[in-house]
């Protein structure tokens, strides 16, 4: 962006970009801006050139080829940008330090996009239960990130929450990578939380650090591999094997010693077997309080968690409309309400790929471009991808990361400078059907922003200082208008 553009900003936000500013050199520094307030306004694809086309010509402060080498070349990193909004949101964590670990496919079209590749698509896969249909595994081409991200709580909303991302990888298939390059999803997941740890430890939080994950990365890749101090909350397979500690070692016994003892029921025999009663806990998951039927023990999981013991929470539907589930605290002395409540946040973070998907198209840029030279003749067509070689690596890796971190700076400017209530008022006359509506959506959060920065604009314009009320309400319905 230019001078004129960058003045013409809400201070507010102005405030909260130039905390990165240190990240980069002065055109990059502009370029970030650009792309970021960009995407913010942009209608329809959040391309590059979307976000260009968005503030218009005369925002632009370089030739704007110069924004895409903003990702295909400039000298910046996602991981110092995740550090340093990890810093900004220090203040606003809770009692603890919850990172939520999960991966996303960015679907993407064209066989010249680095690192793209076909993975499995869980939106498109069912899964043959309750009386569907038989189950189908659906794939899909594209890119493949594992994210991490930090939960933190609303201030106008303790029970709810939003999900920051912080770091991110790209995982690429193991057929289409070098094999000394080549890590699996749990690997890149490990070294995320392990960057995540010294970070919580840099900036001396105080707080324990909490991981949150699904069933793939409650593996023992991660879980043997966890820093000291930081615990794991995640799901467990219902036929998992379970034992209990081993017996004291007796006086003068040679040999070596027991590493487990007996074998336990597994989560599904322990939810069957009926000498072992049901407990009722009332529990605040998802945003509402629940009574479910839960049964727990404290065991090994050997085959995942070696020697250290980890609490066990089943947990039965009383409608019976829900399938018995297991869960686990690698802390064993940690309360039953607490491990459900902890682990219902991870749901966060798939909220945070639907939004960031919708509404700041995360899907949309393609990074694959790709022009032969002008005089050689047409490549003949190759089935599956076909990068050209490197070409389009940085750019791979850091747009979908960019979009996320928009999604993130929404977020956070909101809760610094957002109006709760008068934006819910607002979305509820504009919707009365939603007579349920009591929080801001990401939606919401995002058109205050807009408004904040079309409106700045137009105070910036001496040919419109005086902006009469029935132009603001104009205002306001170009804002929202899809």
């Amino acid at each position: 962006m230019n001078t004129q553009s960058l003045a013409a900003l809400p201070q507010s936000l102005q405030a909260l970009l130039s905390q990165f500013a240190i990240l980069f050199r002065a055109e990059s520094y502009r370029n970030f801006v650009t792309v970021i307030v960009g995407w913010i306004l942009a209608r329809g694809r959040h391309s590059v050139s979307g976000a260009l086309r968005a503030l218009g010509p005369d925002a632009l402060g370089n030739h704007f080829s110069a924004t895409y080498r903003f990702f295909s070349k400039a000298k910046w990193s996602p991981d110092a940008l995740g550090e340093e909004l990890f810093r900004l949101l220090v203040p606003h964590f809770g009692s603890r330090v919850e990172a939520i670990i999960d991966d996303t496919l960015c679907k993407k079209s064209g066989p010249h996009i680095w690192g793209a590749g076909m993975h499995h698509d869980a939106v498109g896969s069912t899964y043959g239960r309750f009386g569907a249909a038989a189950r189908h595994v659906a794939m899909a081409f594209g890119h493949n990130f594992v994210v991490l991200a930090v939960w933190i709580p609303l201030p106008w909303n303790l029970g709810a929450g939003v999900a920051f991302p912080v770091l991110f990888r790209l995982y690429r298939s193991k057929k289409l990578t070098p094999q000394d390059q080549y890590c699996k999803r749990t690997e890149l997941a490990r070294e995320l939380i392990g960057i995540v740890h010294e970070w919580n430890q840099c900036y001396e939080t105080g707080k324990n650090l909490v991981v949150l994950g699904d069933g793939e990365y409650s593996s023992k890749t991660v879980l043997r591999h966890l820093p000291e101090g930081v615990e794991f909350i995640g799901s467990m397979t219902m036929k998992a094997a379970l034992y209990e500690r081993p017996p004291a070692r007796k006086k003068g016994h040679k040999g070596a010693r027991r590493k487990k003892g007996r074998r336990l029921p597994s989560p599904r025999q322990l939810a069957a077997d009926t000498s072992v009663p049901w407990s009722w806990a009332t529990v605040h998951i998802y945003g509402a309080k629940v009574r479910l039927l839960v049964k727990t023990l404290t065991c090994l999981w050997y085959t995942t968690r070696k020697e250290s013991p980890v609490r066990l929470v089943v947990t039965r539907d009383p409608s019976g409309r829900l399938e018995d589930r297991a869960f686990f605290s690698t802390d064993p002395s940690m309360p039953i309400q607490v491990v459900l409540s902890l682990f219902s946040h991870r749901w966060r973070l798939e909220v945070t790929f639907h939004d960031a998907k919708q509404f700041l198209g995360l899907e949309d840029p393609q990074n694959g471009w790709w022009r032969r030279e002008s005089e050689s003749p047409r490549p003949k067509k190759k089935p599956g991808p076909n990068a050209k070689g490197d070409r389009g690596s940085l750019a791979a890796q850091r747009t979908a990361p960019m979009l996320f971190f928009t999604y993130s700076l929404v977020n956070l400017w909101y809760l610094q400078h957002g109006e709760p209530e008068r934006d819910v008022a607002r979305s509820r006359i504009q919707a009365p059907w939603y007579t349920r509506k009591r929080l801001p959506s990401f939606a919401d959060m995002l058109g205050a922003l807009r408004w904040k920065i079309v409106a700045g604009q137009m105070e910036a314009d001496p040919h419109l200082t005086r902006v009469s009320s029935k132009l603001e309400g104009l205002l306001g319905a170009l804002v929202r208008a899809a």
